[in-house]
């Protein structure tokens, strides 16, 4: 830990830039900029509402919080870990050039998503208000699956980063991974349809505990169990731990392949 810290402090300034560029180069040439940050889920909940609200939304109380809740998780799940993905192939130019750790550019990828992450749920806790869901101390607990869905994300960029540099066409399955992931992930319909030996198998997702975690604090009120907490982590930091063995074992031939 003392080393990985040290290292930072170290590349600490090149860290910081990998975001800034990261950051702009997703808005860049665009008219609104940053704005696309709080716009683009606003059309994404637009659209998603009216095709879906009609056949699910008569069941779920507050529909657009739900389905918000579950697309906004969702979408930073997907966005942190296909850039991570690339992360190393885009900066070959840079890596065969310095002398750096190479996850300082997958971690740069994820800090950018989880900022394009924060922005987006202001936008979602404006909408809270507006549905007239009443704000409480509880919302805090929202940071406890933020922060293990982060860890999840960068495992899961060390393990794709680590195979995408060996097999491109990793970037085709995993696009075919994450579709999947999202229709299991209870986005837009509710769980309780299934039976309760279905409804337990959801949870064998990551991506949909963590939707879950969000939608008990915020639309049902009260504090997830702690079976629910220790399963969050175990998602988390299994991801980290099998990434991390994954990356390291890797790392020493990434060179050869960029």
């Amino acid at each position: 830990m003392e080393i990985i810290i040290d290292r930072f402090r170290k590349y600490g300034f090149l860290f910081e830039e990998l975001v800034k560029r990261d950051f702009k180069k997703k808005y860049k040439r665009t008219a609104l900029g940053i704005f696309w940050s709080l716009l683009g889920p606003m059309l994404q909940l637009l659209v998603m509402a009216l095709v879906f609200g009609q056949i699910f939304g008569g069941n779920i109380p507050h529909f657009t919080i739900y389905l918000f809740a579950g697309n906004l998780t969702f979408s930073y799940f997907k966005e942190s870990t296909t850039t991570g993905m690339r992360a190393l192939m885009d900066n070959a130019s840079i890596l065969t050039k310095i002398k750096a750790p190479k996850y300082i550019f997958l971690l740069s990828k994820n800090v950018s998503s989880l900022i394009n992450f924060a922005l987006t749920l202001v936008i979602f806790f404006i909408f809270v208000a507006i549905e007239g869901i009443p704000f409480s101390p509880r919302f805090i607990l929202l940071l406890y699956p933020v922060i293990c869905l982060l860890v999840f994300n960068i495992g899961m960029g060390l393990i794709l980063s680590a195979l995408y540099v060996f097999f491109k066409d990793v970037q085709y399955l995993y696009d075919i991974f994450t579709l999947l992931v999202m229709y299991a992930s209870a986005i837009f319909y509710d769980v309780s349809i299934f039976s309760y030996t279905v409804q337990r198998l959801f949870m064998l997702n990551p991506v949909f505990a963590y939707i879950h975690y969000i939608r008990l604090v915020v639309l049902g009120g009260v504090t997830p169990s702690l079976n629910v907490h220790i399963l969050c982590a175990l998602y988390a930091v299994s991801a980290l731990v099998i990434g991390s063995i994954v990356y390291k074992k890797c790392n020493y031939r990434f060179v050869y392949y960029m």
